[in-house]
């Protein structure tokens, strides 16, 4: 039996103390990496529930749209960790946008419900995130900006999910004669 409202209360905990702890500028990226197979205690890609993934997907739009902030979705392994973007975030930063339509079993149950409710959603092979939230080990880490910057979370489970978070900043060049802001 799932607890939706457990999930619910972890997944809403999360991100506000993320948010507050990321400290990102308006008009950011976060990428959002998800196995809903590991919120529910299981192997990554055994168990996807689309139930939980239309849980927690309005969580992380509301939240994020509360502080300006737009997200992408990176689907599973079988789509080689490809992202679901906003068409317009991808024209900004000039990715390159592959032909895929994620489904639950190929791209993961998350990812599939992002872009079936996105208003122009378009996949492409590589995103370039201020931020990232791994729920489960999903390895979202190649999809953030370099340089990234581990944040510990203490709300950091979402049922039997680990969440991993960074965010990026920029590199620091020049030696020692540098100034940094």
């Amino acid at each position: 039996m799932i607890d939706f409202e457990l999930l619910r209360s972890q997944t809403e905990k999360m991100l506000d103390e993320f948010f507050e702890l990321a400290a990102l500028n308006a008009g950011a990226v976060l990428a959002i990496g998800c196995s809903t197979s590991a919120i529910l205690g299981k192997k990554i890609g055994s168990a996807g529930s689309t139930d939980v993934a239309q849980l927690i997907y309005p969580i992380i739009i509301n939240k994020a749209a509360e502080q300006n902030i737009n997200v992408v979705f990176q689907c599973c392994e079988h789509l080689n960790r490809a992202v679901v973007v906003d068409h317009k975030i991808a024209l900004e930063q000039h990715l390159e946008i592959v032909s895929v339509v994620p489904k639950p079993k190929a791209g993961g149950a998350l990812a599939s419900l992002a872009y079936q409710t996105m208003n122009d959603p378009v996949v492409v092979e590589f995103a370039k995130a201020d931020a990232g939230i791994d729920i489960g080990g999903v390895l979202i880490g190649m999809h953030i900006r370099h340089v990234a910057v581990p944040l510990k979370l203490e709300n950091n489970y979402i049922g039997e999910a680990r969440i991993v978070a960074a965010k990026s900043r920029p590199k620091l060049i020049g030696g020692e004669r540098a100034q940094y802001q």
